[in-house]
């Protein structure tokens, strides 16, 4: 059985350590696979092989574009898709130069949702099982202060007049579920999940963005505990037809 984890870099496994970017080993997708080597012995007839298709800065934007190559052609049983913080993010220098002017997301949401709506289809005429994550968690006082220090203080100035970068961020993890309910498509809370595993600033890295080791661990100990139960349930459905 193929599992695709298709995302961006929070499926890549990027966390942000001492002012630089840097790609962790132990990633979510790789403590998803060790999960599920090490507690479903038995329970399923074949193997389960997970894939990393996480892509560092993509949006939904690029993920249709990537999607043919990178998941149909790859012919997975299940896709857990990932995105959404790039999408909901800003161009910080234009921010910052025109801190007065109207500045849009990346991808508005409108088209965030509608980029979610053609993949989730696509995925399911191919025969394919798509899963939705929500958006994890962010730090926004430690965000700001990485923008700020970046930039300059107009921009956290803009934003807050906007709602503030949490709102954004809210707001498209609220439509993504939405989505998900609309479209009867299976969702995995991560958002809640890691929200709940004690102090932000051991599972989001400096960034206030990126996960932890321990953060990616949440992440996919919770993916893990849902696709279970989804991969269980769909073996007794295919039991009862034989």
């Amino acid at each position: 059985m193929k599992i695709i984890c298709f995302g961006d870099s929070l499926t890549r496994g990027v966390t942000f350590v001492k002012g630089r970017l840097k790609i962790l080993k132990n990633n979510y997708p790789k403590i998803l696979q060790e999960l599920f080597l090490n507690n479903n012995k038995g329970k399923f007839e074949e193997d389960i092989h997970i894939m990393n298709k996480g892509v560092f800065n993509d949006n939904s934007d690029l993920l249709i574009q990537r999607l043919d190559r990178d998941v149909i052609q790859e012919k997975p049983d299940y896709v857990i898709i990932e995105i959404g913080g790039n999408d909901c993010d800003f161009v910080w220098a234009e921010v910052a130069k025109n801190p007065t002017d109207v500045h849009e997301a990346t991808v508005p949401v409108e088209r965030y949702i509608n980029n979610l709506k053609s993949i989730v289809i696509k995925i399911k005429e191919a025969g394919l099982t798509p899963i939705l994550s929500t958006l994890p968690p962010l730090d926004p006082v430690r965000y700001y202060e990485r923008i700020v220090e970046s930039y300059s203080s107009q921009v956290s100035d803009w934003i807050c007049k906007v709602g503030g970068i949490e709102h954004w961020h809210s707001n498209y993890n609220r439509s993504l579920k939405k989505l998900a309910e609309e479209l009867n498509v299976m969702s995995i809370d991560v958002r809640s999940a890691i929200k709940r595993a004690g102090d932000l600033k051991d599972l989001i890295s400096d960034d206030g963005i990126h996960l932890t080791e321990k953060g990616y661990k949440v992440f996919a100990e919770e993916v893990f505990q849902k696709l279970s139960r989804i991969l269980e349930n769909d073996a007794r459905i295919k039991m009862d037809k034989i």
